[in-house]
């Protein structure tokens, strides 16, 4: 929220305030006109005049008073209105802050792992071609200790050539075994 459009807002709301105190005091104008009217009447007995003994001037400080009291009351809660402002204005600027520090984190951190990605598609791009380079029979050594589904990544990357070179001079189990996984990494996959 700005402050700026206060102002404004400050302005309409005293008018409105001064229209309250006016219409206020027309309504106790009223409630006092009879007693105006009672007054200025006149009458044939002097009795009667000393029974009317409202006096329309001591209600005046009475209405000031309430009139006083009540701009007091309107000025304190204008003037915490105006603190509650201020206080959401600073947490609107904090979280504001907060969001635009959360969105270069979240941007930073999706570069580092798009970094991290490449690196590591690089390195295993770059380890599938040691593989396929390799004579066979070397190759075929190491992918018999590697675990099943990670010796199945590597051959899901070569060349059919390099492949089936490596493959044949694997134990037939195992090649059967790699084959399966091999076969069965797209089984679930949607075909529409």
């Amino acid at each position: 929220m700005k402050l700026r459009n206060s102002q404004p807002r400050k302005t309409g709301t005293i008018t409105v305030i001064v229209g309250l105190f006016l219409a206020s005091g027309l309504i106790r104008m009223a409630e006092v006109a009879p007693a105006f009217a009672e007054e200025m009447r006149p009458t044939a007995a002097p009795e009667s005049m000393e029974m009317a003994s409202a006096d329309p001037a001591s209600d005046m400080p009475a209405l000031l008073k309430a009139i006083q009291e009540r701009e007091a009351q309107i000025a304190e809660r204008e003037a915490y209105i105006d603190r509650r402002m201020q206080t959401l204005a600073v947490a609107e600027q904090r979280i504001r802050e907060q969001m635009d520090a959360l969105t270069e984190a979240e941007s930073k951190l999706a570069a580092t792992l798009s970094l991290a990605d490449n690196a590591t598609e690089e390195d295993v791009a770059r380890l599938t071609e040691v593989y396929q380079r390799m004579k066979p029979a070397e190759a075929a050594d190491i992918f018999e200790t590697m675990d099943i589904q990670f010796a199945a990544g590597f051959f899901s990357r070569m060349r059919p050539e390099s492949s089936a070179a490596i493959m044949a001079n694997l134990p037939a189990d195992l090649a059967y075994s790699i084959s399966v996984v091999m076969a069965g990494r797209n089984a679930n996959a949607p075909r529409e």
